[in-house]
């Protein structure tokens, strides 16, 4: 019996990190400007924590964290990195949706792969006030689940 657990455990392990692959080619990050400045708290936990580098030219960026999605987004992606080319064969689906106009968000955080400006990882952490304790806070929970999310736990 406690073989089959240990095999089992093993395989849930294993899956675990097969369903996240994208996450570790992730290395880089170019933080878009945030609600309250939480960018700034999340340079400094992803930089400390060692979760990945981030990086003030967006062009040496694997992904870019943004607070909003939709075409505000996209427009911004497109100024950063020029127009994205159609690919017929592209799994990738625009942002358009119901957050399509949303603006920004009010905890929300999304990881946003370069090259295929798919949504790769996002989370959801409301700050209950505006005050940098509760900012850093939020960094924190944010920056601790975008790791454990890459380790694949």
């Amino acid at each position: 019996m406690k073989y089959l657990f240990l095999i089992a455990s093993l395989a849930v392990t294993q899956l675990a990190v097969a369903e996240r692959p994208e996450l570790a080619g992730i290395k880089t990050v170019y933080l878009l400007p945030m609600t309250n400045s939480l960018d700034q708290f999340l340079a400094v936990r992803l930089t400390r924590g060692g979760v990945v580098q981030v990086v003030t030219d967006p062009k040496a960026a694997d992904a870019v964290l943004s607070d909003s999605i939709g075409k505000g987004l996209e427009d911004k992606l497109n100024e950063l990195y020029g127009e994205k080319k159609k690919d017929a064969d592209s799994e990738v689906q625009s942002f358009a949706g119901p957050m399509a106009g949303a603006g920004r968000s009010k905890g929300a955080v999304f990881l946003i792969d370069r090259k295929t400006r798919g949504v790769i990882w996002s989370d959801y952490v409301r700050p209950r006030d505006a005050q940098p304790p509760e900012l850093n806070r939020v960094a924190n929970k944010i920056a601790e689940s975008l790791e454990k999310e890459k380790k694949g736990q």
